[in-house]
């Protein structure tokens, strides 16, 4: 669904106009569509439903506020976390601790203690003294932790090289050459209770033959194991299936992905775990700015909007793109260099690119960022912390206000000596 549409010359958010929100917020501010969310998490949920077991984990990663994660969690979503903190904002926002999966290559101790005390249902481990360790947090408290072992089954996801993650070289997952020995090791550790494999090869996938190739290579893991006598009853698919960025991306449906995996897993005998992110609230959310300068510019004038790399880091990180967009357009268009206003020269949303035609002070957006938007947002400059807005239906909500460098600082407990 388009949450995101003109109505009368003017860019709503369902059926809130979005100059309404600037002028209660001020810009720039981060929007979330509530019903785009609802659509997509139920969309995801319900074309994998016919999937042997299938839980589903929303990857904390892409969008940690908690009124987004409390409105999944309604939707029957759990949490894919990597962190002490995602496991805090999973709990509050009322997700179960046996719908909660820990993921990632730098768990702490004191991370691993915590998820164990919480009650967590799944730890996928990455390296060998991760499981050892776990394993003694475990015997400790007299349990064992449910864990399974993350495998790099040595598959390129296809995608920007900075976030695929299922390459031999990666950091994440143990070599899938290896894996079966590793895990006969770390089965025999009194304080785990190994289910089973994980596997994540990346992110924005887009084409459906790198995740076939990966689920191929798992499936011939599983036979070895069990060949071994382990007993696998839980297989974690991860997450990375892309969306449209740009109005001429063409990415796999969910019914030919659900269908790819209904039959390679097939015969595998064991409950799927899905650890969707960007698929569900990449397009649910835009960033509203406004136009602070069009300065001459020795090729191309630019577009200087109150939005930075601060409030939206993609398009620096990776030179990704963002359709922007004018909340009123007068159907005139210019080329031009979109800028934001951080004293870095990779500060650019776009280099010469054909937008609607803007001038100084007029609102504007960049589209599709609820996903590794808001929550790769920092203070460098001395910038706040920019506001998060939910809409539903004819109505909007402050679900984050904006936090200025002090509130975010005074928020850290300052560190005591031991």
């Amino acid at each position: 669904m388009n949450a995101f549409d003109y109505r009368d010359g003017v860019l709503h958010a369902e059926d809130v106009a979005l100059p309404a929100i600037a002028d209660a917020v001020g810009t720039p501010v981060h929007v979330y569509s509530a019903s785009a969310l609802r659509h997509a998490a139920r969309a995801f949920s319900s074309a994998m439903g016919g999937l042997s077991s299938a839980r589903f984990a929303f990857a904390v990663k892409a969008n940690p506020n908690t009124a987004v994660l409390r409105l999944l969690a309604d939707c029957g979503y759990g949490a894919d976390i990597v962190s002490g903190g995602e496991l805090r904002r999973a709990r509050e926002a009322g997700m179960a601790p046996a719908d909660i999966v820990f993921s990632g290559v730098g768990k702490t101790d004191r991370e691993m203690a915590d998820a164990l005390d919480a009650g967590i249902g799944q730890f996928n481990l990455e390296l060998e003294e991760e499981g050892r360790v776990l394993a003694q947090l475990a015997s400790l408290r007299g349990r064992r932790a449910p864990a399974v072992l993350r495998v790099n089954p040595d598959v390129d996801g296809g995608s920007h090289a900075k976030i695929t993650t299922g390459r031999r070289e990666s950091k994440f997952g143990v070599d899938i050459t290896s894996a079966a020995d590793l895990y006969d090791r770390l089965a025999r550790c009194d304080g785990l209770e190994l289910h089973g494999v994980a596997l994540h090869i990346g992110s924005q996938i887009s084409d459906l033959a790198p995740l076939e190739a990966a689920y191929r290579r798992i499936g011939t893991l599983i036979v070895e194991l069990r060949a071994r006598g382990h007993h696998i009853t839980r297989v974690d698919l991860g997450g990375g299936l892309g969306i449209p960025y740009r109005p001429e991306d063409r990415m796999p449906s969910l019914a030919d992905y659900a269908a790819m995996v209904a039959g390679l897993t097939r015969g595998w005998d064991v409950g799927l775990t899905f650890e969707p992110g960007r698929i569900i609230t990449g397009l649910a959310g835009i960033l509203l700015t406004r136009v602070t300068w069009v300065k001459p510019g020795a090729i191309h004038p630019l577009v200087i909007v109150d939005a930075a790399m601060t409030d939206l880091a993609r398009p620096a990180l990776y030179n990704a793109y963002h359709r922007f967009a004018a909340v009123t357009p007068d159907g005139t268009t210019m080329t031009a260099t979109l800028a934001g206003p951080v004293c870095e020269t990779g500060d650019l949303f776009g280099v010469g690119r054909s937008i609607d035609r803007v001038g100084r002070g007029d609102l504007a957006v960049f589209h599709a960022t609820g996903a590794y938007g808001s929550a790769m947002a920092s203070i460098y400059n001395c910038r706040p912390l920019s506001p998060q807005v939910m809409v539903d239906g004819g109505a909007f909500t402050i679900v984050r206000d904006r936090l200025s460098p002090p509130e975010v600082l005074s928020a850290t407990p300052a560190a005591t000596a031991p």
